[in-house]
């Protein structure tokens, strides 16, 4: 990809070869790192569901942690699979070159916002209108 496709701001110079390396090669690092992290999620929360937390042997103090445990270890795998699928849309957009264009406006989303936020989909102030909702 030339880095002529990569939709830059008015007051931005256009994406190096570098520049796109190194974010093609974070974002590639973070899905390496992230699958990593779900299969060691998904170990634990099997191990958690396999011992069970029906209360059978175990007083209320016990049956309350291991559903707190749970439920924790469920909410980080939620959002360590929401965060590969940020991170495999980023990857599939510097690919067919849609990065940096918003997904909402389709105005720049920044250099420095995507560098900072390799996985940013709209630009600050689409991504501010839509935190206000």
């Amino acid at each position: 990809m030339s880095k002529t496709t990569m939709a830059v701001r008015a007051d931005e110079k256009p994406w190096t070869a570098a520049e796109t390396k190194a974010v093609r090669a974070e974002l590639e690092d973070d899905l390496v790192r992230l699958r990593k992290e779900l299969d060691l999620s998904a170990k634990e929360l099997q191990d958690l569901l396999r011992d069970g937390v029906d209360g059978a042997g175990n007083d209320q103090a016990d049956v309350g942690s291991k559903g707190l445990e749970r439920d924790a270890e469920l909410s980080l795998a939620a959002n360590q699979q929401e965060l590969l699928q940020q991170t495999e849309r980023a990857l599939r957009r510097l690919g067919d070159g849609t990065y940096g264009a918003c997904e909402s406006c389709g105005e720049p989303i920044g250099k420095m916002r995507l560098q900072a936020f390799p996985r940013a989909t709209l630009c600050m102030t689409c991504k501010q209108r839509e935190e206000r909702r």
